[in-house]
């Protein structure tokens, strides 16, 4: 079975998505098929998201006409940014997936699959309202999200941003129809189609020049993923390891710190004892010049073993913290080599299978990919009989 899979831009009518009211193409005693994965209120996403981000912000801000009241209004007033997205994602047509139909019950598996890993798959965009319709001519999966950067050096530094959040994700963009959200779209398409597989369904290109992407095509974007976001997170940690290593030396460093004390305490007049005047009684002496000097004293060593403690305690916790970034740090590394080792081994074998495909040609190639699929769902079939009859 080979179907389409068309991928749209949604208007975002998040009430008519969470059937608060419906419309004349909407069979209501179909509404109860639906599934409603989430429907927050985006104002409470946007304090979420962006409430800390806009505090720090304003606190650095001299000028009162520099600070930004309302985000969620600044971002609604925006000619720039869009308040959230929405994808709208549907396999086949009315004519071969209807929703009574029980390929319109497959769909609603295979859509209800897909999106159960979109929010994982996508970190940086924040889903608050998902539905997939059943009530109408054909399942889809309406998805509504705020997509948003951390770390940015300009305005917030948590903001709305759809290039930057799909960049984040390893969509670099390219050409003026080779944009971020393409080719995340693209990407979205693939991981569909990868679900439809597993239920025994092909991705069928309909009135388009666009080519499959081939699994190690796909493979090779999620090894990217991986690899660029192990990358950032190695970054990371060693900003951090490099902050403790500075904040331990600093401790070493405190042998010199009690050197300059002991100086002090040997050659500062406030803590030496003065010669006995004329006259002066032994009891007045060490009423006026000798307990004061003690007490002193008395005051300095506390406060020196307090701190002594104090950093001895730290100086153990930041070793202990050292030494399980510096294994973290190592693990990082081993695994992000062996994700790059990978992905050249990924690009070896496409431009093989891109080389097949320039040789023999995308009709031949394509008729022996559908015939080894057929003979894999084949030998699943049997497989399953097999277990079926073994367990009668």
């Amino acid at each position: 079975m080979k179907r389409t899979i068309s991928a749209m831009v949604g208007k975002g009518s998040v009430n008519h998505n969470s059937r608060k009211f419906k419309a004349e193409n909407v069979d209501g005693e179909r509404s109860h098929l639906n599934i409603d994965y989430c429907n927050e209120p985006i104002k409470k996403v946007y304090h979420e998201l962006f409430d800390d981000s806009l505090k720090r912000y304003n606190d650095k801000q001299i000028r009162a006409d520099r600070r930004i009241e309302n985000y969620y209004e600044k971002i609604r007033n925006s000619k720039q940014e869009k308040l959230f997205h929405e994808l709208i994602l549907q396999i086949g047509d009315k004519e071969n997936m209807s929703a009574e139909s029980e390929n319109g019950q497959l769909a609603r598996q295979i859509l209800d699959e897909y999106f159960r890993g979109f929010q994982e798959r996508n970190p940086n965009l924040k889903v608050f309202s998902a539905h997939l319709h059943m009530d109408e001519a054909t399942p889809h999966l309406h998805i509504d999200f705020v997509p948003f950067t951390t770390g940015s050096k300009r305005g917030l530094d948590t903001r709305v941003s759809l290039k930057q959040a799909l960049a984040a994700q390893g969509f670099k963009g390219g050409t003026r129809g080779d944009t971020e959200w393409s080719q995340w779209v693209q990407a979205e398409k693939e991981q569909l189609a990868t679900v439809m597989e597993r239920y025994g369904i092909m991705w069928e290109h309909k009135g388009t020049h666009e080519k499959h992407l081939s699994v190690l095509d796909y493979k090779k974007q999620v090894r990217e993923k991986e690899v660029k976001l192990l990358d950032d997170k190695l970054a990371e940690k060693k900003d951090e390891f490099e902050a403790y290593r500075n904040r331990i030396q600093n401790y070493d460093n405190g042998t010199q710190v009690i050197e300059e004390l002991k100086q002090k305490l040997d050659t500062d007049a406030e803590y030496q004892l003065p010669e006995p005047p004329a006259l002066m009684s032994a009891k007045s002496y060490k009423m006026k010049f000798v307990e004061p000097l003690i007490r002193k004293l008395k005051e300095v060593i506390s406060e020196v073993f307090y701190r002594y403690y104090q950093a001895l305690d730290a100086y153990h916790r930041l070793n202990i913290t050292n030494a399980n970034l510096y294994r973290e740090n190592e693990k990082l590394t081993k695994i992000n080599d062996k994700l790059a080792y990978e992905n050249e081994n990924l690009r070896a074998e496409n431009r093989d299978y891109k080389l097949l495909r320039k040789v023999f040609g995308n009709k031949q190639i394509d008729d022996l990919l559908e015939r080894a699929r057929s003979e894999k769902r084949s030998k699943q079939r049997e497989k399953r009989s097999k277990n079926k009859d073994f367990e009668r």
